[in-house]
């Protein structure tokens, strides 16, 4: 199911050439109109209220308990929408380049972090290898003549920074969240549609107060609308799939593959012309992919958890 997870970002890769199809509009309005109208989506699709339906003692078919739902969906909920928010704050005070690069970079890292944390499931030297190139790869890519800013500093660093920082960690929250429960027996299309059903309420009042008026327009209107079923609807289906058997730290590592594609299409539909250097971050990130996506082997040692970054 790597596919699943290779697929999601694919879709995520296009929403940036998308986007720039409207021009003039606020970003924030652009994110959450895209969030609302992807959660709201696809929360109709998935039907979340299963959720509640669910047993709460041992799943015979996994042999474990399911955890408390409510809470935990509900605050990473909130996770979704404060990451759309830390993300435009960090790159409004960083510039493009940095607050990409460190909101993305520090996704996997805190992905694998939490879960070694709350499931002492220990990292792979392969996946923490593979997971430094892909995070040096995306750097280089994106980083050629970005734009970087140092507004407001604290202790040193920048408040963009520790945004983006925040944001890293909001996204490995509510993914570990999420594949806990899917883990647990939960079905992902109805984690992921409660997820982003509650991040969409939230994000509401937002799209009302940066303004709607660009939607009334057709071709903000159909930017929006496959903004929010293809890039998010759609890709966090995918997602959500794929944590089925692929485990989170590995997923939040090929979701890397989306800055690899945003890149890709800017030089075939854009017109873009890519530096070596550029070239260089493509490929050291497209490896690292790949390394990531070969099954590794089991050691025969009779131990009963599996590292990141092994096979599912």
């Amino acid at each position: 199911m790597k596919l699943a997870v290779i697929g999601a970002a694919v879709l995520w890769g296009t929403a940036g050439t998308a986007g720039l199809l409207v021009t003039g509009v606020d970003p924030v309005s652009m994110a959450a109109a895209r969030l609302v109208i992807g959660g709201l989506v696809l929360a109709a699709v998935t039907g979340p209220a299963r959720l509640l339906r669910l047993p709460r003692g041992p799943l015979p078919a996994r042999g474990r308990r399911l955890p408390a739902r409510l809470g935990p969906l509900a605050a990473a909920a909130m996770a979704v929408a404060a990451y759309q928010l830390c993300f435009f704050a960090a790159v409004s005070r960083t510039g493009v380049a940095v607050g990409t690069v460190v909101a993305i970079g520090s996704g996997p890292v805190f992905t694998g972090l939490l879960s070694w944390l709350l499931d002492r499931v220990r990292p792979s030297r392969r996946w923490a290898t593979a997971t430094a190139v892909a995070i040096a790869g995306c750097a280089v890519l994106t980083g050629g003549g970005g734009e970087v800013r140092a507004d407001g500093v604290t202790d040193g660093v920048t408040d963009g920074v520790l945004f983006a920082l925040f944001g890293g960690l909001l996204y490995a929250f509510y993914a570990v969240t999420a594949a806990r429960t899917i883990s647990a027996g939960a079905p992902s299309d109805a984690v992921m549609g409660l997820m982003f059903g509650g991040a969409a309420v939230v994000m509401v009042p937002v799209l009302l107060w940066t303004g709607t008026g660009w939607l009334a327009e057709p071709r903000g209107l159909l930017t929006a609308l496959y903004l929010g079923c293809a890039t998010t609807a759609l890709a966090y289906l995918l997602y959500g799939r794929g944590l089925r058997t692929t485990p989170v730290a590995t997923a939040a590592t090929l979701a890397l593959a989306e800055p690899a594609v945003a890149t890709l299409l800017g030089v075939v539909v854009l017109g873009e012309r890519l530096g070596p250097v550029s070239v260089t971050g493509l490929l050291l990130l497209g490896a690292s992919l790949v390394a990531v996506s070969l099954p590794e082997r089991v050691s025969p040692s009779g131990r009963d958890r599996r590292a990141i970054g092994s096979s599912a």
